[in-house]
């Protein structure tokens, strides 16, 4: 089949599936291989296993995926999606970790004996070697294949990374397994490994290091299943925010209501929206008025009102009375298409975090294999025998294999994270870590966040004369009949506190001002003061001046009057969480700058600000999805790494730009998983824990790494002078196990901060 050259209208742009990474060295090989095409800028990101490339000239397409191919990986252009298309119930998604987890698992079954039998020599029958040996073939060729492959690709383009060292190390131990079962003494019948630490010259020939080889794929091969199962969610994010919009749409064809397909909607179509029901797509509202909740999008924590030609968005939530919306934007145009970009955006944007052992390798390795070669040379100018010489060579490659290395990373991690998973903080992985220890700005969400996120009666302030209780009574049982957010507020406040409302003896909804009804016999009117300007009540002045402060501190104010009085002013707002300001006090202490960052407007977000201790000059707010993006790149560009804390769709960009995303798990599954963290309470001081708790992980992982690599280093000169028995190799490379595995398990002992 031939393979066009894109449209012109692709715009030189295009996203590639990249396959076959193993590490970020592999993203920036690929990354400079593309680089080096003309009239081609390339972003390779290792988490989502995606290239975005600009192009232009004569380069097209396929021209793309054959560089990348002869870099040793392989690409292709993503399917396009279906616009406003929703996948078919029920069908399964192909299992993309189902050929690593069949190597981790066969490693690990035929692995266990392995060792067991090597370690224990009362478990060392007369022909164990050779069911050693039969277990351990398996392990070595087919579960650590993806290492040998790898270590090859990266052999072809002159580099070396932690494969090259798995690869060479284990098939150094299987082959001189090899050589010493069939031509060397360690296949005779009988034959043990005496539990002895001595250090002395050895020809090898008794000696088989099958144990190590089939080990070190075992665990090794574990680190990457658990890195691969946590880089799989990095498309979650997009895949929750295009699941929030609608499914069915009921749209006015003909005079008459036709349920279909949101994806068969057209722009110009009217469509219809219940009370309760989601709006379809972006569009004009034609007929009708109601209150659209749209904090999912907006952060902003009160209901829009919203009328004949105000514009509404898709996936907002209608909390009113019923609309009939003409579209205007379908599919892939909405605001929730382009938000879903964003976090895509986002995400490939995001550097990401190259890891230590890699690092290391990349010196670590050539200097071993070329020591093993200059061993080899050494003790054969020396007149050695080649046995005693290969011995020795061999014995460096062994040593240096990365037992404890392969430890080092996924004991601290698993560790860590069930660590804080018990705690109430979830970790994605890795390449998490890295940007903990960096941050030094906190940017915090309001609505969800530093806030409750729901609409709370906080206040009541009653005329001369006037009870409380029977303004709760009287007020809370007539919005208890609307359907308003605020309304519900007012009742669920009134109901706490005045115990159980009446029912109203008459009801009807004011469009735009509030309710007005009979209640006990009382004439009652609740909602804003036109409404009982309407009526020809006004507020006296005391009244007058509760409402004004209310209004400068950002909260909503309703009015309630009865039997031709003004009887009293609530004040609803959405409510600060209790630990919010412990909380920034916490983050404070870590070195970081809280900053918070809405959707809300300037006076709800300054007297939010001041109630949790955060200074106003770190206070942006009014800003919509995309601003709060170009805020965190706008921090990062003045040298600040950025932390982003957030539970709403709005945030989810924000969250995958950042250097580090903390989400709420009280919040939306987009924000969930475009985060790095998620604190699974609504409690914004298990941020500060989970900032601790990272960097405690980081730091294990790192001197796990540091004394991994030193007990290698220490081994290498007494084994390129064939001064080490196998049984002092095999116990130095298990205590530097056992020791990376100890020093993992002191995260067991985090405490969250009380």
């Amino acid at each position: 089949m031939t393979t066009t050259a894109p449209e012109a209208t692709d715009a030189g742009r295009v996203e590639l599936a990249i396959g076959g990474m193993t590490c970020a060295s592999c993203a920036a090989r690929i990354e400079k291989k593309l680089n080096r095409m003309d009239g081609v800028t390339a972003t390779v990101n290792y988490a989502t296993e995606k290239a975005k490339v600009t192009f232009s000239g004569a380069v097209t397409v396929p021209d793309l995926i054959a560089t990348v191919e002869a870099t040793g990986y392989t690409a292709q252009e993503p399917r396009p999606a279906v616009s406003g298309a929703v996948p078919a119930q029920g069908t399964p998604e192909p299992d993309e970790l189902r050929p690593l987890r069949e190597r981790l698992v066969t490693a690990v079954v035929l692995a266990v004996p392995v060792i067991a039998m090597a370690m224990v020599p009362a478990l060392q029958f007369e022909y164990w070697q050779w069911l050693s040996l039969t277990l351990a073939a398996p392990v070595v060729t087919y579960a650590a294949w993806p290492f040998h492959r790898a270590a090859w690709t990266n052999a072809r383009h002159g580099a070396a990374t932690m494969d090259t060292l798995v690869s060479v190390g284990t098939s150094a131990a299987f082959l001189w397994s090899l050589w010493a079962l069939f031509l060397g003494t360690a296949g005779t019948p009988g034959m043990t490994h005496p539990f002895e630490l001595t250090v002395a010259r050895t020809d090898g020939s008794g000696n088989i290091y099958l144990e190590a080889a089939a080990g070190v794929t075992a665990f090794i091969l574990a680190g990457r299943y658990f890195e691969a199962r946590s880089k799989r969610k990095a498309g979650a994010a997009l895949k929750a925010l295009l699941e929030l919009g609608a499914k069915e749409v009921t749209v006015l064809r003909g005079g008459r209501e036709e349920l279909i397909p949101v994806g068969e909607l057209r722009a110009g179509d009217r469509f219809l929206v219940r009370p309760g029901e989601k709006i379809a797509t972006d569009g004009t509202v034609v007929e009708g008025s109601s209150a659209v909740d749209a904090s999912m999008l907006t952060g902003e924590s009160v209901p829009v009102e919203v009328g004949a030609g105000d514009g509404v968005t898709g996936a907002t939530l209608n909390a009113g009375g019923r609309l009939v919306v003409e579209a205007t934007r379908v599919g892939a145009d909405t605001q929730l298409a382009r938000m879903a970009r964003l976090v895509e955006d986002a995400q490939n944007g995001k550097a990401a975090a190259q890891r230590l052992a890699d690092r290391i390798s990349g010196v670590f390795v050539p200097v071993v294999i070329a020591l093993a070669v200059a061993t080899l040379g050494f003790w054969l100018g020396s007149g050695a025998d080649l046995t005693a010489a290969f011995t020795a060579a061999v014995a460096v490659l062994i040593i240096a294999c990365p037992c404890a290395l392969g430890l080092a990373t996924p004991t601290a991690l698993m560790v860590g994270t069930g660590r804080g998973a018990q705690l109430g903080i979830l970790i994605k992985g890795p390449e998490v870590l890295e940007s903990t220890r960096k941050v030094d700005t906190v940017v915090l969400d309001k609505t969800g966040t530093v806030t409750t996120g729901r609409m709370t009666l906080l206040a009541v302030h009653t005329a001369d004369g006037t009870d409380e209780a029977d303004v709760l009574r009287l007020a809370g049982a007539l919005e208890h009949a609307s359907e308003h957010p605020v309304a519900q507020a007012v009742a669920a406040g009134a109901a706490a506190k005045a115990g159980p409302l009446p029912v109203p003896e008459d009801f009807a909804n004011v469009a735009g001002l509030g309710v007005q009804g009979v209640v006990d016999g009382h004439a009652v009117l609740v909602g804003r003061e036109k409404l009982l300007a309407e009526w020809a009540i006004e507020l006296p002045t005391a009244l007058k001046e509760a409402k004004a402060a209310a209004e400068s501190a950002g909260r909503t104010v309703i009015a309630v009057a009865w039997d031709g009085e003004a009887r009293a002013v609530l004040e609803v707002a959405d409510a600060v969480k209790d630990t919010s300001r412990e909380a920034v006090t916490r983050l404070r202490a870590l070195g970081l700058t809280p900053i918070l960052l809405t959707g809300d407007n300037e006076a709800v977000a300054r007297a939010v600000a001041a109630e949790v201790g955060i200074a106003p000059e770190h206070v942006i707010a009014g800003v919509m999805p995309q601003d709060k993006v170009d805020v965190v790149e706008r921090l990062q560009g003045e040298g600040r790494s950025v932390a982003m804390v957030g539970d709403g769709v709005n945030d989810a960009a924000a969250l995958a730009r950042a250097d580090l995303g903390l989400a709420m798990g009280t919040g939306t599954d987009a924000a969930i998983e475009a985060g790095d963290l998620t604190l699974v309470r609504g409690d914004l001081r298990v941020a500060a824990d989970a900032i601790r708790l990272a960097r405690r992980t980081l730091g294990t992982i790192r001197s796990n790494l540091f004394w991994a690599f030193a007990y290698n280093v220490a081994a290498l000169p007494p084994a390129a002078a064939g001064l080490l028995n196998p049984m002092l190799a095999g116990a130095a490379m298990a205590f530097s196990s056992v020791f990376v595995v100890g020093n993992s398990l002191r995260l067991r002992r985090f405490r969250a901060a009380v």
